[in-house]
């Protein structure tokens, strides 16, 4: 294969015609290779700060085991005090590793909002920000990218859910006996509640996400809805060009960067039928959801299975009237 890059691409402005994007934009994000500019730097540090930690906190969320066994032990030997402190001494570390996800979403949320601000703000539109800010465009993608990649992960890990419960429980009850828990110090009781209503959602870190694309929103009253939305949906639109068309498609570098496109679009959609008033998927939205998810369904199943049922569970309109119904039957 010839060597090739996609900020060659970006020197060739008019790659394909507005026509051919059905009015999207006529270039394309190097996810591979874009480096920041000076005019970046300061918020690409911010954000790199962050982001440096999201392996490492992908591998833990990974390697979580839980305690399900010695909880059920515990449960059916209420007497037994050793199986109650072998249930509780390993729960406690898990609480721990627990906080440490929920922290991070904290610290992402904060990141998202720094990007936002950099690719809305005034007097350039959202697509000459993309366009001109690759190296911010890039870490906003690998942001989605992470975030459906925890949100899958911790759907396959039931055993999140039942560890919390029972330190919560046991917590409680230690509480009626007067008992001071040195964990405490670490996860007090309205840190309990925020970890308790982050774990309950199916998709905690899209939900947090959601949110804060929200806020920024209704933060920014100066600022226009549409240089938000329309960010995401040049987004949407790239990604999917990026994907449909086999010249572009083929030539990445690593296999790992279709998927982290595939991902990145799905991420942008979803942000935006939250944002939206009208969602992604009527008439007059602005992303084109009919090709979006055909590019999905041209994948392999396996690799596409999780982020078509994200498009399902997690957005806010497939289900409204307004949505057209071949759309809804291509996710069915």
């Amino acid at each position: 294969m010839t060597s090739w890059s996609f900020s060659s691409c970006l020197c060739s402005r008019n790659l394909l015609t507005c026509t051919e994007l059905e009015q999207g934009p006529n270039f394309f994000l190097d996810f591979e290779n874009a480096q920041p500019t000076e005019g970046e730097r300061e918020v690409w540090n911010q954000v790199n700060s962050v982001l440096q930690d999201s392996e490492s906190i992908l591998s833990g969320l990974q390697a979580y085991k839980g305690a399900g066994q010695e909880i059920r032990d515990a449960i059916q030997n209420p007497n037994d005090f050793m199986l109650q402190e072998r249930a509780w001494n390993s729960v406690c570390p898990l609480v721990i590793k627990l906080k440490k996800f929920y922290s991070f979403s904290l610290r992402l949320e904060e990141a998202l909002q720094s990007l936002l601000e950099s690719l809305t703000c005034p007097p350039l539109t959202p697509t000459q920000h993309l366009e001109r800010e690759q190296a911010l465009a890039k870490q906003f993608a690998e942001i989605l990218h992470f975030t459906l990649r925890f949100d899958e992960l911790k759907m396959r890990i039931p055993a999140i859910q039942n560890d919390f419960s029972y330190y919560r429980r046991t917590i409680s009850r230690n509480r009626i006996n007067n008992m001071n828990l040195d964990i405490e110090n670490e996860v007090n009781n309205e840190m309990a509640n925020r970890m308790s209503l982050f774990y309950a959602e199916a998709t905690p870190m899209l939900k947090t996400l959601s949110n804060a694309t929200t806020n920024f929103v209704t933060e920014n009253k100066t600022l226009p809805l549409e240089n938000t939305t329309d960010c995401l949906s040049t987004m949407a639109s790239v990604c999917k060009v990026m994907l449909e068309t086999p010249e572009y498609s083929s030539r990445f570098s690593s296999e790992d960067t279709l998927l982290f496109c595939m991902r990145v679009m799905v991420g942008v959609i979803i942000l935006y039928d939250h944002v939206h008033p009208n969602g992604a998927f009527n008439k007059s939205s602005k992303i084109d959801m009919k090709g979006c998810i055909k590019v999905l369904k041209d994948q392999p199943a396996d690799n596409v299975e999780g982020l078509l049922n994200a498009l399902k569970f997690t957005t806010k309109h497939l289900n409204d009237e307004s949505t057209p119904k071949n759309i809804r039957t291509m996710l069915q």
